[in-house]
This record gives structure tokens, C-alpha cells and sequence, in this order.
């Protein structure tokens, strides 16, 4: 993540590795939005026009001792605060939800903010960890289909039917409403109330309108009368997955089947990643396992069992 100097910020930003002390020095309030890739999403929707220093902290995942360390000294210093549930300790280090609200000391107004996943677009689609590795993705597309993982098993998925769909869609939900009741969060799940691809491009990477409602949801939490900022580009846009009948069929949705994926604007066709993944995967056994032992619930929905 590029890291701006003072000189060249704009006024509504702070770079992370700027002096906290020097944040703001006409009254106006330090905001931090922290947990992943969707905690910086939620930061540019967020107004700029109405006395908040925004800081583009880096996802909790690509965080260096150094980092956990200028983290502490920002939310120390911070009046508002967004942040995804994090464990204590991750990676080591100590930047977990409770470690770093304790670091505020209650100076902050906190608004929790769930991660939000979503599969009844893309019920294929899926996340694995490899236990070996918990960093590796597959190559050219960094998700997993379960067809072409139950193919690396030996076997076989039946097409996708719009009651596979529902029912992946109903127990994505049923997670993402745990997740909220779980950490108090602000609520984003009746978002999903009626599907459509423009709130999602992936399992993980909300569009726009999402993050407009959420960022409405994060100011009211905080009690900051102000509107979203409209950025006027779409976010998470690198990769977008296929479309499938089944899943317009579903949702009634006016849109065109689309079969192959789109990462970093380039068309990556099913047939070229379904061949890649399972060298992939002859190579990363334990990848097979894990997606198999994590996933049995959606795969047994997708068979229609």
C-alpha cells in the first residue's frame, strides 16, 4: 500500500506512518477504519467534507511489528473508530479488537463492523486455507470452485440449480447474521434481503452500494450527520467472478450468464483455471483436504443433498 507524505496528502487523509501527535490541529476528528482489504473500502466511502482525518491504515494481515506498534500510537489518538472483529494476538501481534479498544481507553466513539461474505451470487466459489500454508492461492484465480475441487478429489458436482442456490444463499446469511449477533455489530446482512451482482463481485469483495450503506450505518453509529463520499470509481474491482443461469434464475435478476472470470481486466476462461487448479492442487493435496473438511456443507447443498 503506497504511503503519502504530509505534503502531498489530501486534507481529508493521514498517512500511516505520519506523527499521530500531529493528526490534527484544527479540531478535527481522527478516524481509523481497521480489519482487511474491507476495511479501506469503508474508509473512502467515508465522508470528507465533514471534520474527520481519515487514516489509510494497512490490512491487519500485512501488519509488521513496526506497524502494530504506530497502530497502538494512531488509536490512542483516534475519536472515531471502525474495525472488523480480530482475534487477540493475530499473528502475533497485538492488534485484536479488545487489545486495541483497550489501547483507546474509551476516548473513541466504536462502531464493529462484520466481514462480510456473501455466496448466494457465487455459491461455487470458494475460500480454502492449505494447512502447509495458509498464505498460498491458486494460480491465475486466488478463489476455489467446488466443482473443480470435488474433480481433484475424484468426483463429481451435479449442475447448479436454483434450490442449490437458495440454499447456499440461506446459510451464508445464517453465517453472516451469527457473525453480527456474535460481535455487536453493525448490521449488514439484510443488505442481501434481495441479491443482485452489484453488491457483490466475489464471495469477499462487496461493491459499492454495500459500502455506501454500511458507511451510513458506521456515521450514525458514531453520530456524525454527514452522507457517504461517492469515490467515483467502483472498489474491490480487481477480480469478478462468473455469473451462472442458475443463480439469475434464482434471484429473478436481469442480467446475461457469464462463464469465465475477470481478474485485473483480463478475461480468465473457466476451462484455462479448471486445468491450472487441478495441477495446482496434484501438487497441494492438503489443500483438497482442508476445502473438502471446511466446505462439506456447501458441497452437500450444491449436490442437493
Amino acid at each position: 500500500m503506497p504511503d503519502l507524505s504530509l505534503a502531498t496528502a489530501p486534507p481529508h487523509l493521514r498517512p500511516f506512518h505520519s506523527s499521530p501527535e500531529q493528526a490534527a490541529g484544527g479540531g478535527e476528528r481522527v478516524v481509523l477504519t481497521i480489519g482487511n482489504c474491507q476495511a479501506e473500502s469503508l474508509r473512502v466511502v467515508l465522508p470528507q467534507d465533514a471534520g474527520l482525518l481519515t487514516v489509510r491504515t494497512p490490512p491487519v494481515h500485512e501488519l509488521t511489528e513496526t506497524d502494530a506498534r504506530q497502530l497502538h500510537a494512531w488509536i490512542a489518538r483516534a475519536d472515531l473508530v471502525a474495525l472488523q472483529p480480530v482475534r487477540d494476538d493475530y499473528r502475533g501481534l497485538p492488534v485484536g479488537t479488545r487489545q486495541l479498544l483497550q489501547a483507546n481507553a474509551g476516548r473513541a466513539r466504536v462502531a464493529v463492523v462484520p466481514i462480510i461474505r456473501y455466496a448466494g451470487l457465487y455459491p461455487r466459489q470458494l475460500i480454502v486455507r492449505p494447512p502447509s500454508d495458509t498464505s498460498l492461492t491458486p494460480p491465475l484465480v486466488p478463489y476455489h470452485d467446488a466443482g473443480v475441487l470435488l474433480e481433484a478429489a475424484g468426483h463429481r458436482l451435479p449442475p447448479l440449480t436454483p434450490a442449490a442456490v437458495h440454499a447456499v444463499a440461506r446459510a451464508s446469511l445464517d453465517e453472516l447474521r451469527a457473525r453480527e449477533a456474535a460481535h455487536g455489530t453493525v448490521r449488514a446482512s439484510d443488505l442481501f434481503d434481495a441479491p443482485s451482482f452489484g453488491l457483490m463481485r466475489t464471495i469477499n469483495h462487496p461493491g459499492n452500494p454495500v459500502w455506501a450503506a454500511l458507511a451510513s450505518r458506521v456515521l450514525e453509529a458514531w453520530g456524525v450527520t454527514a452522507a457517504p463520499h461517492d469515490p467515483g470509481r467502483p472498489l474491490l474491482d480487481s477480480v469478478h467472478a462468473p455469473r451462472e443461469q442458475a443463480v439469475i434464475d434464482a434471484f429473478g435478476l436481469e442480467a446475461d450468464a457469464r462463464p469465465d472470470w475477470t481478474v485485473d481486466g483480463e478475461t480468465v476462461g473457466f476451462e484455462r483455471m479448471r486445468r491450472a487448479h487441478l495441477d495446482w492442487y496434484a501438487e497441494h493435496p492438503d489443500a483438497v483436504a482442508a476445502g473438502l473438511a471446511r466446505h462439506e456443507a456447501t458441497l452437500r447443498a450444491l449436490a442437493g443433498a
